[in-house]
């Protein structure tokens, strides 16, 4: 299923009219008119845990993570290790399950599958949201298909939440800081994946202009968000 338009006012609706694509880890909101082909081999340097994860791996056992009692501080609060399950961000009419994601054979994050356009795709070897970290969260913005789930990611604004339901049962909520576009060139890594000791997270998907000999977005659009609340689901 494509991202619908949200109903309320603050929704970006110009940007139902644009396709895009996303052909790796860090994809971006276009800005074209018909819809393009997918190089899911294409992507960005892979989140810097792939390189020296600080966490244990998924198949570590681990008691169910204690909801924090409202005195504690949310933002210096981390989970247990738990994977997730959906992504719900009302503001953008997002609803959708996780796949988990690898770095691929290019040293590149692999991409979603492509026949799925309500479908998001976490890093299976860094935090999972909730964990002290940064959880990296990537999605396409348009298959040859149609719309898919990150079409409206873009127009995020600072304040706005995301909703991701773990395993545990539990639902972690972030509020978004910034949303950024960066060049595929100048990718800051560093600064995306950065890890500052507070569970945080990051949605990627593609944007700017789009290259069609290279059948890829010359930009990523990457959102900031920090956890911001967690209740049982």
């Amino acid at each position: 299923m494509a991202a619908q338009q949200p109903s309320d006012t603050e929704s970006a609706s110009p940007a139902l009219g644009r396709s895009l694509l996303w052909p790796a880890v860090a994809v971006g909101l276009g800005f074209l008119l018909v819809y393009n082909s997918l190089d899911a081999s294409a992507g960005v340097p892979p989140p810097v845990a792939a390189v020296a994860p600080t966490r244990a791996p998924a198949s570590s056992p681990a008691a169910a993570s204690p909801v924090p009692s409202p005195s504690e501080s949310v933002e210096s609060y981390g989970l247990s290790r738990s994977e997730p399950e959906r992504i719900r961000i009302k503001k953008i009419a997002v609803d959708a399950p996780f796949t988990p994601l690898a770095i691929g054979p290019s040293g590149r994050l692999d991409a979603p599958p492509v026949n799925d356009r309500n479908l998001a795709g976490w890093f299976k070897d860094g935090a999972t949201p909730g964990e002290r970290g940064t959880s990296v969260v990537a999605g396409h913005v348009d298959t040859m298909t149609g719309p898919a789930v990150f079409l409206l990611l873009g127009t995020l604004k600072p304040g706005n939440k995301v909703s991701i339901t773990r395993e545990d049962g539990i639902v972690t909520v972030f509020k978004v800081d910034s949303v950024e576009t960066f060049s595929k060139v100048n990718f800051p890594d560093e600064r995306v994946y950065a890890d500052n000791g507070t569970a945080q997270l990051r949605l990627i998907t593609c944007g700017g202009e789009y290259d069609k000999k290279a059948k890829d977005y010359k930009d990523n659009v990457v959102v900031f968000a920090h956890l911001a609340g967690v209740r049982p689901a």
